[in-house]
């Protein structure tokens, strides 16, 4: 069943967010999507849920009340339909950067014999950009990291200088700065988050990726399983070699 709420108090993406997860976190919440600009939520469920039960899982800053549906042909067949975007359609974005970064990773080493140059490259490249993404909203980052990253969930302050952190990594593997250091620093702090990210894809839940912050709206997906086990196979692969 799905019910559309007003949600007031909300100021900024970063409490939309806050929402948003914690909506999402609910036990019967299917999917939860919520928008700053009209102060709605659409919620998906699969029992009812009391205004009470929402009251108490948001902060008392937020008031939620029910919308009556009032479209008389809401039911009838000249309603518009509503159109569900795919998951391969909602994660475009992120595989049209990922795509962006192997082509320049691919033009700045396409005539060099040794590719653990375009692996250094690569992984510089793919944090310095996904650090830009997070960036934007330093607001709305930490509450949607703390989701699913454990170190986060346990020091919330990690989740703030994360996007800081990427950054830091990016430039240290595009200047060659400490290589096995940096290699190290990326094996731990996605490892940690891909347990996370693994733990949140086996309960089935449904929340929005961090992975490019929340100004781009990702669904968790095994896309953000399979892009952090890259990084880490590649981390691998260069403390070994």
């Amino acid at each position: 069943m799905k019910h559309t709420y007003h949600i007031q108090g909300m100021t900024c993406n970063g409490c939309r967010t806050d929402v948003e997860n914690k909506l999402n976190n609910m036990e019967h919440v299917q999917n939860a999507v919520v928008t700053l600009e009209n102060e709605k939520a659409i919620i998906n469920m699969d029992a009812h849920i009391n205004l009470d039960s929402f009251q108490k899982a948001l902060s008392p800053k937020y008031k939620i009340d029910i919308i009556e549906e009032t479209n008389v042909f809401k039911k009838s067949a000249f309603a518009k339909a509503e159109t569900k975007k795919s998951k391969l359609q909602q994660l475009k974005p992120l595989f049209l950067i990922l795509s962006y970064i192997a082509v320049a990773t691919i033009l700045l080493n396409y005539n060099r014999e040794n590719w653990n140059e375009a692996m250094l490259d690569f992984m510089g490249l793919f944090f310095i950009v996904f650090s830009f993404f997070k960036i934007l909203d330093l607001k709305g980052f930490p509450e949607s990291f703390k989701m699913y990253d454990p170190l986060a969930k346990l020091i919330p302050t990690y989740a703030w200088i994360y996007p800081f952190i990427e950054t830091a990594l990016g430039l240290m593997f595009l200047m060659r700065f400490q290589i096995n250091i940096a290699l190290l620093i990326t094996l731990i702090i996605l490892s940690i988050t891909t347990g996370g990210v693994t733990k949140t894809l086996l309960d089935k839940k449904s929340i929005q990726c961090a992975c490019l912050g929340t100004a781009l709206k990702l669904p968790m997906t095994e896309a953000t399983f399979i892009e952090n086990a890259i990084m880490i196979i590649m981390a691998v692969l260069m403390l070994i070699s």
